[in-house]
């Protein structure tokens, strides 16, 4: 006979959307075949009950036998031969309708034994089954639930090990219930074969021995065929016996592989993270809000598509679109006091979702393997290779250096909190470099062993000329919190330019540089090649306010000054050649890790796909203030031209006064 279909016990751990669905059909199918069974049980009773009955009861059960190729099964209705099989001996069941005496005992036997046994115990044992599942399926959900909810601030570790115990124990009862849930369903598929033909089998055989062989209807042929319909029973109960041993052998190995697997945070030693992935799948959990600060978490199986992030319900037949992840950005987030979360934002910056995944292994995976599907890494022949030479490519080009920390923390005041550092190579490459790049030497641009600021600590221009006039105001107290005095006017209140934009800072490094947007271009690959090596992917969200006097990075929520930068030290800003989200500036300032008085500073930030509407805001700036200069020269050049006719106008009067005297003393 052909194959059985069979559900795949290798993937009950998974426990995935499709092999739920897979599950419901092998259901549904157990549920027509008791339907089904429980009518054929049901008309050979009547056999077994009355012989003056067992002309109309043979009739009723060719009946059902002819009706079985019509019968619509989910696995698609058994097969050709069976159908054959079943037809025949509706025929023959048919011609030995006008049989009156059968032996009750041999009936009972051989007819009603096996198809009772297959009702009574098999078709119970699934059911029975089916409940121990649901309820362990459900105690699981629980666990996880509960597992979710782990403070990650207020960390208790006897709260923790009962949750991780609870996890362990449910997920470890739902694997094994489920892996011998799924074999009983096989198995159910070979019962039902010899359900249907052992019964009829056996009957047949007490109608032979009834009428000793001499009975019209008994002839060769169909001794033949009741000879082979035996065998094949046979050959059914030995395959599924084999099958059986199999699937026993492999439940005892996936239980004995599967006990690390069942720990929900698994030790990343013995299961390290590839960060070269480009297709990921499995379950997260998903924040929806539902008011203004209220929000509800969902758990729900994702997976990536080529470019999009899919989303599938448990028992849902295929997934729908979550986000489109092309030129996305993803980074980990704190939110509600939850482990492992990450945000991902769409390119254009409107939709973003909040994920939570259930290990530390899956948020590192799930974050590398978006990056990866981002940059468009899926769309080549062998992604994870490339994916692979861009991380290795990475970490060639940046290189930890923890003495140059060290030394850098040395010179930081004791009350700021250190920022990551990471110390650039000149070796290596990643993205996409300009054509007048390679005619130069990335040394001549980035001085090597440049420490990489990746969080804003203290404003910057502390030190500008222009803030010398405050520095001399005496022993004037200076407040802590960056906020002006309720008496002093604001700087900015006077400039013509005010335009406000949302910026995320992704790092700064001092350049050797500053006449060449080239430098811009370099340090951009050096800090995301650090961050992506370091797996840095927390970014301080500011406002950038662009004035015809400075640039200011303000706090969103408090409206605090962080940083002010000072146009005129502003010389050179770019965007990204190819990412115009990216965009950069280099500032001109006093001191710095060379010998020289003047240093530059090179500032990298993200913004909403505004790079280059920043960089015309920068650059119309710097033209206002230029004409306000200019303008300003040539007004202090006119009153130094009209003081001077002024002062040559006094000495002629002067003069003239003198000629005067003289005169009247030579009359005198």
């Amino acid at each position: 006979m052909p194959g059985i279909d069979k559900l795949p016990i290798e993937e009950t751990l998974e426990d995935s959307p499709q092999t739920r669905s897979l599950l419901g059909v092998f259901e549904e199918d157990a549920t027509a075949i008791s339907n089904y069974m429980n009518q054929l049980y049901q008309a050979m009773h009547r056999i077994y009950d009355a012989q003056n009955e067992l002309s109309a009861a043979t009739h009723l059960t060719s009946k059902l036998l002819k009706e079985y190729e019509k019968q619509r099964f989910p696995l698609g209705g058994d097969d050709e031969v069976m159908s054959s099989t079943l037809q025949q001996f509706s025929k023959v069941i048919d011609e030995l309708s006008s049989c009156h005496a059968v032996l009750s005992t041999q009936l009972a036997d051989a007819m009603m034994f096996p198809i009772t046994q297959f009702k009574e115990r098999d078709l119970k044992e699934i059911l029975t089954l089916k409940e121990v599942f649901q309820i362990a399926s459900n105690d699981h959900d629980a666990a996880i639930n509960r597992y979710s909810r782990l403070s990650k601030k207020r960390e208790n570790d006897k709260v923790k090990y009962e949750v991780i115990e609870d996890v362990y124990t449910s997920r470890k009862k739902q694997h094994q219930t489920m892996m011998h849930y799924f074999c009983a369903l096989n198995t159910l598929q070979y019962k039902k074969k010899i359900a249907l033909l052992e019964p009829l089998l056996g009957y047949m055989q007490a109608q032979i021995s009834f009428f000793k062989m001499g009975s019209e209807n008994l002839n060769e042929q169909l001794e033949e065929f009741l000879t082979n319909i035996g065998t094949s029973v046979q050959n059914v109960r030995r395959e599924m016996d084999s099958d059986v041993e199999t699937m026993q052998q492999t439940i005892e190995d996936l239980e004995v592989a599967s006990d690390p697997l069942y720990v929900p945070d698994p030790d990343p030693m013995k299961f390290p993270v590839n960060r070269n992935l480009t297709r990921k799948a499995g379950y997260l959990n998903a924040r929806n809000k539902t008011g203004l600060v209220s929000s509800t978490w969902d758990r729900q199986f994702y997976f990536t598509q080529g470019g999009n992030l899919m989303s599938q319900a448990r028992g849902d037949v295929a997934g729908g679109l979550a986000m489109d992840i092309d030129n996305c950005s993803v980074m980990a987030v704190d939110c509600e006091d939850r482990r492992y979360c990450f945000q991902i934002t769409s390119f254009d910056g409107k939709k973003s979702s909040i994920l939570q995944a259930e290990s530390k292994k899956d948020h590192e995976e799930w974050i590398c393997t978006i990056n990866n599907i981002s940059k468009q890494i899926y769309l080549s022949e062998n992604p994870e290779e490339i994916a692979a030479r861009v991380n290795q490519s990475a970490l060639e080009a940046v290189t930890p250096s923890p003495s140059f920390q060290q030394r850098h923390e040395s010179l930081r005041p004791a009350g700021q909190s250190r920022p990551p550092t990471a110390r650039t190579s000149s070796s290596g490459s990643l993205g996409s470099e300009s054509t007048s790049l390679a005619a130069l030497s990335l040394d001549s641009l980035v001085a090597p062993d440049t420490p990489i600021q990746f969080d804003i600590i203290s404003p910057v221009c502390e030190d500008q000329p222009g803030q010398a006039k405050a520095s001399s105001q005496g022993n004037r107290r200076t407040n802590p919190f960056g906020e002006s005095g309720g008496g002093t006017k604001s700087e900015t209140e006077d400039s013509i330019l005010h335009q406000l934009f949302i910026v995320r800072f992704l790092g700064s490094m001092e350049v050797k540089s500053d006449d060449n947007p080239d430098v811009v271009y370099e340090t951009m690959r050096q800090i995301l090649a650090a961050r992506a090596i370091h797996n840095i992917f927390r970014m301080t969200e500011s406002h950038l306010l662009v004035t015809c006097d400075c640039l200011k990075l303000i706090d969103p929520q408090t409206q605090v000054t962080r940083l002010t930068f000072p146009l005129p030290s502003v010389v050179l800003y770019a965007t990204h050649q190819e990412n115009k989200r990216l965009f950069g500036f280099v500032l001109r300032t006093s001191g710095g890790r060379s010998e020289s008085n003047l240093s530059s500073v090179c500032y990298i930030f993200e913004s909403n796909n505004e790079g280059e509407k920043i960089c015309d805001s920068v650059g119309l700036a710097k033209q206002i203030a230029l004409h306000a200069e200019l303008d300003r020269r040539a007004s202090e050049k006119q009153k130094e031209i009209e003081r001077v006719k002024e002062k040559q106008q006094k000495e002629l009067s002067k003069q003239k006064q003198i000629e005067k005297i003289r005169l009247r003393i030579d009359d005198n």
